[in-house]
C-alpha cells in the first residue's frame, strides 16, 4: 500500500498536478486498500472536516489578511526607513539594516514571501547602488526573510501546533530567541562581507531624520507588540491576536495613513480568500492522509525500517531535521509539515520530547528549505520580483544556509536556546 501511495504521488507530481491532488489520490488508494473499497468513505470525509475544525486555524486567514494589508500599505516602508536611519551609516550597515527590516516585517506579517516583496523591493536597488554584489543582496533578502517563519506570528507554527496538538502561544514565544540569533549571525557576516569587499558606507542620518522615522514607525511597531505582549500577558489567544492585527492594519492603512481605499481592501480580501482556500484544502487533505497512514501503522513501519524506533533523543531530532530540510527543498513547507509530522509523532511521544522544541526545529528547517535549491519558495519569489535568473538568486546563498544549519545544530545540542523564553513566559 505504501508503494502504491508513493508511486501515485510521484507520478502525479511529475505530470504537474497541484499538491492537493496527489495527496488526495494517495489517500483514496490507501483507504481503498485498507478497507477493501469505499463503503466506509464517510470516515475519510469526517477526518477531512476534523482537520480544518480546530479554532486555532482561524488565525491563518487572519494573519494572511493582515500581512496583505500591510504589504500593500506603508507599514513596511516606515519600518525600513527607521532601521536605516539608525544603523545604515555603519560599515555593512545597509546590509544589516536589510536583515533587521526583514526580521521586523516578519514580526508584522508572518510570511516569508510577503517579506521578500515588501522589504526587498525598496532595499535591493539601494544595496546594488551602494556597492554590494547582486548575488549577495538577493541571497541576504531571501535568507533574512526566512526569519519571518520563526518570529511570531508564524503560519507554519500554527499548522504544526494544530497537527501536534501543541500550544501555539508557546511555539510563538519559543521562536523569538532563535530568530534573533539568526539575525545577529547574518549581521556579523554582512559586516565581514562589507569589510572584505570594501563596500562604502551611506550618509549618516541627522537627529531630526532619526526622530521623524521613529515617529513614523511607532504605529507599525504595534503589530509585534500586539502579538507578543498580548499572548505573553494572557490578554489574547493567538487567534484573537490575529483578529486584532487585522483590525489594527485596517485602522492604520485605511484610517491613519490613508494609503488604501475600501476597494483596495475588498481586492485584498478576495486574494486572501483564495490563498486561505488553498491552505485549508491542503490541511483537510493532509488530515485524511495522516489518518489513513496512521490507521495502517505506516509511520511505525517507516521508523522501524530506518532504525529510528530505537533512536535516542539526539538521533531522532537529527533525523527530523534532515527529513524536513530535504523535504522542503522540493515541496511546499505546509505540505511537508502535513505529511511528515504525523510520521514522526509516535516516536516523539515515545521519547517524550518537548513538542515545542520539535516545532521550533521543524520551523527552522522549513526556513532553510525556503532558501535552498532546487525549489525553495523564496528563491522563486525573488526570481519573479527582481526579474533575475535562477542562478543569480542562489549563487550567494551558501554562507546564509550554513548559518541557518549551524543554528539548527545548536538547537539540537542546546534546547534551552529555544525554550528559555517559553519557560520564562509560561512558568507563572
Amino acid at each position: 500500500m505504501t508503494s502504491l501511495m508513493l508511486t501515485a504521488m510521484v507520478v502525479l507530481l511529475l505530470f504537474g498536478f497541484p499538491m492537493m491532488v496527489p495527496m488526495m489520490v494517495a489517500t483514496l488508494i490507501g483507504f481503498y486498500v485498507q478497507f477493501n473499497g469505499f463503503g466506509n468513505s464517510q470516515f475519510m470525509i469526517q477526518q477531512m472536516f476534523a482537520g480544518i475544525r480546530p479554532a486555532s486555524l482561524i488565525a491563518v486567514p487572519m494573519f494572511i489578511l493582515a500581512a496583505d494589508i500591510m504589504t500593500k500599505g506603508r507599514s513596511a516602508t516606515r519600518l525600513i526607513d527607521m532601521v536605516m536611519a539608525y544603523i545604515g551609516h555603519y560599515k555593512g550597515g545597509l546590509a544589516v539594516s536589510t536583515a533587521a527590516a526583514c526580521t521586523m516585517f516578519g514580526a508584522v506579517s508572518g510570511s516569508t514571501q510577503a517579506t521578500v516583496v515588501a522589504v526587498g523591493s525598496p532595499l535591493h536597488p539601494k544595496l546594488i547602488q551602494n556597492g554590494y554584489k547582486d548575488s549577495f543582496s538577493l541571497s541576504l533578502i531571501i535568507s533574512a526573510s526566512g526569519i519571518a517563519l520563526l518570529i511570531p506570528p508564524s503560519i507554519g507554527m500554527i499548522i504544526y501546533g494544530g497537527i501536534a496538538q501543541t500550544s501555539i502561544s508557546e511555539l510563538f514565544i519559543a521562536g523569538i530567541a532563535p530568530g534573533l540569533l539568526i539575525l545577529v549571525l547574518f549581521s556579523i557576516y554582512s559586516v565581514f562581507f562589507a569589510i572584505r569587499n570594501e563596500v562604502p558606507t551611506v550618509a549618516k542620518a541627522t537627529l531630526a531624520e532619526r526622530l521623524k522615522t521613529t515617529r513614523d514607525a511607532i504605529w507599525p511597531l504595534g503589530f509585534p507588540i500586539i502579538v507578543i505582549v498580548g499572548i505573553y500577558g494572557g490578554i489574547f489567544s493567538p487567534t484573537e491576536a490575529a483578529s486584532v492585527c487585522v483590525l489594527y492594519a485596517l485602522l492604520l492603512e485605511v484610517g491613519l495613513f490613508r494609503e488604501l481605499k475600501v476597494k483596495d481592501v475588498l481586492d485584498i480580501a478576495k486574494s486572501t480568500g483564495v490563498i486561505t482556500a488553498v491552505v485549508f484544502i491542503l490541511v483537510a487533505t493532509g488530515s485524511a492522509f495522516s489518518w489513513v497512514i496512521s490507521f495502517a501503522q505506516i509511520p511505525q513501519a517507516i521508523m522501524a525500517g530506518l532504525g529510528l524506533n530505537e533512536a535516542n533523543e539526539f538521533g531522532l531530532l537529527l533525523a527530523i531535521s534532515i527529513a524536513f530540510f530535504v523535504g522542503c527543498m522540493f515541496v511546499d513547507s505546509i505540505v511537508v509539515i502535513l505529511i511528515m509530522v504525523p510520521i514522526f509523532l509516535p516516536e516523539i511521544d515515545r521519547l517524550e520530547l518537548d513538542k515545542v522544541l520539535v516545532g521550533v526545529i521543524i520551523t527552522l528547517q522549513v526556513a532553510i528549505g525556503a532558501v535552498t535549491p532546487p525549489f525553495g519558495c523564496n528563491i522563486f519569489t525573488a526570481v519573479a520580483v527582481f526579474r533575475r535568473r535562477y542562478m543569480d538568486v542562489v549563487r550567494g546563498s551558501l554562507p546564509f544556509v550554513l548559518i541557518l544549519v549551524m543554528v539548527s545544530s545548536l538547537l539540537i545540542l542546546f534546547p534551552s536556546l529555544a525554550l528559555f523564553l517559553r519557560d520564562l513566559a509560561f512558568s507563572r
